[in-house]
């Protein structure tokens, strides 16, 4: 978690990195209109820089986003060894926009204006941003020699605290300070901490506070108020295992908030974004199978194209999620009989070789052709693209352990890391969850996209399918 003063520098040099892709389009066009007869450019005829204006507008905003989304920003005076750490995040930046503007490019049938601009424009704005963060290297390196850039903090608490503060924080933070004083506020008067304000010309007062009582914490922080210096008060006296803290505001009242989901962030509305507009374009893309669907079904067992069922979404909340139907009408009625067959560990309900399925719908489940309905679901905001599978409500009602109900705390999807980890292979429930919790505890923009990446051989190959 940054803190303040990071995130403002992060934002900042993002939006200065999208100025920089701004300005590598304008280079760009600048060069190959000053050059036209270069021997690497092809005759075509270069349109106004108005035309390019849409481009600008699909990479300049993401660029900054999907940099963060490889770790571009992270602790940029640790890359080791630079410059190839950065190179290498940079190159995976512009083949991920070099895929969506194809692939933009293949369904809005719009070509790009100028091939030798957008080529010009990947050395351009790679070799800008790439100087950009060699010049802010060289700057940061020069301060942190003087020491002009270490903070003035007094540390304040029990000795026992304060050590236990310091060896949990990683040392580049740590050799960030200029320490002036600790003071035990458990055991000196506050009149101590004030003198050492005015000593150290102390810009923050850290607390670490967990073994005495909070109206000391209180006398203390007040005195900090009053002479305007900061005071943050470590909060690792409240254990959590999962859970990270935030503070946010409630009622114009501060809280403090323990998150075990991912937090509302950029990120996740890029997720959002990709789930509604890629399922749509999904449905699109894979109307011949929907069609091919529709006419085996009805062919091979009388009855609804459609299976619809109750299954638990976000926080639990139930959703009739969509199939092709691959099981005889009667497939719920005879659920009983095959309960002694289960394969699953847990509430969770699964036969192999089926004899409710009729035989189209062993080739719709081995193909997934089942699934394709779901993604009505994923544009109407009840699933994701990626998340963990939803349960039927029944057998989330059959959970007996509490942390396996976790697993609900993030919208479900179309796959997850079971889907491509062999999903019928795993037969323990627990397994399932752990694989599903995994990815609510390290989820990403990224991840989400290799999952999807790894879907496709999965499905096409049909690894785990029954």
């Amino acid at each position: 978690m940054l803190g303040r003063k990071q995130e403002i520098n992060l934002q900042f040099s993002q939006l200065l990195d999208l100025a920089l892709v701004v300005l590598a389009f304008m280079i760009s066009y600048a060069i190959r209109k000053g050059f036209p007869g270069f021997f690497l450019f092809t005759g075509e005829e270069l349109p106004e820089f108005s035309e390019f204006y849409w481009q600008i507008t699909v990479v300049a905003p993401f660029t900054p986003l999907v940099l963060e989304m490889f770790g571009f920003y992270e602790h940029p005076l640790q890359k080791r060894p630079w410059p190839w750490v950065s190179i290498v995040q940079m190159l995976k930046t512009l083949a991920v926009f070099a895929v969506f503007l194809g692939g933009y490019m293949v369904f809005s049938k719009k070509m790009a204006e100028s091939r030798a601009v957008l080529g010009i424009v990947v050395f351009v704005a790679g070799a800008l941003i790439l100087a950009k963060e060699s010049l802010v290297r060289g700057y940061v390196r020069r301060k942190v020699r003087k020491g002009s850039l270490k903070e003035r903090v007094i540390l304040a608490g029990p000795v026992c605290d304060v050590e236990t503060l310091l060896q949990s924080l990683p040392k580049q933070q740590v050799d960030e300070w200029d320490i002036k004083a600790r003071i035990d506020i458990d055991k000196q008067p506050v009149e101590d901490l004030v003198q050492a304000l005015h000593d150290g010309s102390v810009e923050r007062v850290i607390f670490a506070a967990g073994h005495m009582h909070f109206e000391k914490v209180q006398m203390a922080v007040s005195a900090c108020e009053i002479e305007g210096v900061e005071a943050w008060v470590w909060t690792g006296f409240l254990k959590t295992a999962i859970a990270r803290p935030c503070f946010d505001v409630l009622g114009g009242k501060p809280m403090l908030v323990f998150r075990s989901t991912p937090d509302a962030s950029w990120e996740l509305m890029g997720k959002n974004i990709i789930d509604r507009v890629g399922g749509l374009l999904i449905i699109l893309a894979t109307s011949p199978l929907w069609l091919l669907a529709f006419i085996g079904i009805k062919l091979q067992s009388p009855g609804p194209v459609f299976f619809t069922q109750n299954r638990s979404g976000k926080n639990g909340e139930p959703f009739k999620m969509w199939k092709f139907r691959s099981m005889g009408t009667d497939a719920e009625a005879r659920r009983a009989e095959l309960e002694a067959q289960n394969q699953m560990s847990g509430p969770v309900f699964k036969v192999e070789r089926d004899p409710r399925i009729f035989p189209f719908g062993q080739f719709i489940r081995k193909t997934s052709i089942d699934e394709l309905p779901q993604l009505i679901n994923v544009v109407l905001g009840d699933m994701s693209l990626v998340g963990p599978r939803p349960l039927p409500v029944y057998e989330i009602e059959k959970i007996e352990e509490a942390a396996q109900r976790r697993r609900l705390s993030v919208k479900p999807g179309l796959t997850c890391l079971w889907q491509i980890g062999g999903r019928n292979k795993i037969t323990d429930f627990q397994e399932w969850v752990e694989l599903d919790l995994k990815y609510i505890d390290n989820w990403s923009l990224w991840l989400d996209i290799v999952i999807l990446v790894k879907t496709v051989p999965a499905v096409l190959f049909g690894w785990g399918a029954k």
